[in-house]
């Protein structure tokens, strides 16, 4: 559209410049007649006059200069700025520090929980919740009528267990003394009737007695021997299986002993006392409420120093490692921590961190207080710098709006960030220290090349 306007003043102007030549009639006039008086004759005019020559020359040049305009111009598109409101950054280079800014909770270093290990109701609390507490100190006493009973009876069958055991032993015994006594008895017999055989035999040599009289007192005596040696082995038999059956019962009472000590453990569970020393710093629990066994009642902090559990985005999980350092301020000063443990699992897009104190502990610090920890993840180095603004969330990094010179135009270029930290990106390419860069918002901008700032 501005072409065809310049183009059609320039002919307006031509036509304007020919009609005051004389070679073209005034505006509105007929043309003249053509008149021949006798001898007269027509004179030729010449074709390409001066004034010709000029108005051809000028409309080539206007021609060319618009051909000229139209490939090699600028046609980028322009948009007028208010400088007041931009932000109007300067590239710079210098130390650069990689860290991110994390939200860290105060916590002891150690904390026990407490926990009912029996179920019952809450019969008496000896301490209320606050207060510190000594190892071994009773916090808390549950009733639960049915393991006191259970007790009792794993008691009683004990009892009757060990006496079973006893008795056993004492039948064991009198019947290895049985066994002896008639074994002792048949050894006596053996002997006498060894005697009579052995005179018998000697008889029988010499003829004086017969011969069936001689095998009678043989048999007798080979009977004997044989029942003496029959004896033996069910006196050692039966203290075989004595032994067994005795081992056995030991066995049934020891692990009776076991079970009826596990009930009288947990009897004795049902006060709960303070497995360390320490502040009670929780006591969920009320007189006349019902505990479940393993149900928490509440915890005892270790007055021995502080750590901060800090929550990380998923994002970094790969760059935290036990030992990274952390910086935070408190009341106008500055403490600095270390990482000592990483919980690798991810909850909710985030992740868990505990950091110790390097160094001393701030005076005043509580527990559950919340601290804004700058969590480092490289070392210093020296790097090109550029101040964070709210051009990020247009280009992603990418492009900016660089200043000339004068400070009068932004042109638009493109750039490759890297490292950043709440302050500043790390450039790579695209920008140079001293350059002037847009770096507030650019939604206002659309897709616009230049920025014409006006003040």
């Amino acid at each position: 559209m501005a072409i065809q306007k310049t183009r059609d003043r320039w002919v307006d102007r031509l036509v304007q410049w020919r009609r005051e030549a004389g070679s073209l009639p005034p505006e509105g006039a007929d043309p003249a007649p053509t008149q021949t008086f006798g001898m007269d004759r027509r004179i030729k005019k010449k074709r390409w006059t001066p004034k010709r020559i000029a108005w051809m020359s000028a409309a080539g040049l206007f021609f060319a200069a618009v051909i000229y305009n139209f490939l090699f111009g600028d046609h980028s598109s322009r948009l007028n700025v208010d400088s007041e409101r931009i932000t109007i950054s300067t590239v710079e280079k210098g130390p650069f520090q990689e860290f991110i800014p994390v939200n860290g909770t105060v916590l002891p270093l150690k904390t026990f929980f407490l926990d009912a290990v029996e179920g019952g109701k809450v019969e008496t609390i000896f301490v209320e919740a606050g207060n510190v507490v000594n190892q071994g100190d009773p916090i808390l006493k549950l009733s639960n009528a049915y393991l006191q009973l259970d007790a009792m009876n794993r008691e009683a069958q004990l009892f009757d267990q060990m006496n079973n055991l006893r008795n056993t032993r004492l039948a064991m015994e009198q019947n290895r003394l049985n066994l002896s006594t008639q074994l002792v008895e048949l050894e006596y017999q053996v002997q006498r009737q060894k005697r009579t055989y052995e005179r018998k035999a000697e008889l029988a040599k010499r003829e004086l007695i017969s011969r069936e009289e001689y095998e009678k007192e043989k048999d007798e005596y080979e009977y004997l021997c044989r029942r003496k040696d029959l004896m033996i082995e069910t006196q050692k038999q039966d203290s075989l299986l004595r032994q067994v059956q005795v081992e056995k019962l030991e066995a049934a009472v020891k692990h009776m002993q076991t079970n009826l000590d596990m009930v009288k453990q947990n009897v004795e569970n049902l006060v709960v006392k303070a497995p360390i020393s320490g502040q009670l710093t929780s006591l969920n629990a009320e007189i006349g409420q019902s505990k479940s066994p393993r149900e928490s009642i509440g915890q005892i902090d270790v007055l021995e120093g502080f750590k901060v559990r800090a929550q990380i985005d998923e994002h970094y999980i790969t760059r935290i490692h036990p030992g990274l350092a952390g910086e935070f301020d408190l009341a106008g000063k500055s403490y600095r921590l270390v990482t000592r443990k990483v919980y690798p699992e991810v909850r909710q897009g985030s992740f868990e961190v505990d950091l110790e104190f390097n160094g001393a502990e701030p005076k005043d610090i509580r527990r559950g207080q919340t601290l804004q920890v700058r969590l480092e993840l490289g070392d210093l180095s020296e790097a090109v710098l550029l101040p964070r603004g709210g051009f990020y969330q247009k280009t992603g990094g990418n492009w900016v709006f660089i200043l000339d010179k004068a400070g009068e135009v932004a042109t638009k270029r493109q750039i490759r960030l890297g490292r950043q930290n709440p302050q500043v990106f790390e450039v790579l390419e695209g920008l140079e220290p001293g350059e002037r860069v847009i770096t507030s918002s650019y939604d206002n901008f659309g897709d616009i090349d230049k920025l014409i700032l006006r003040k």
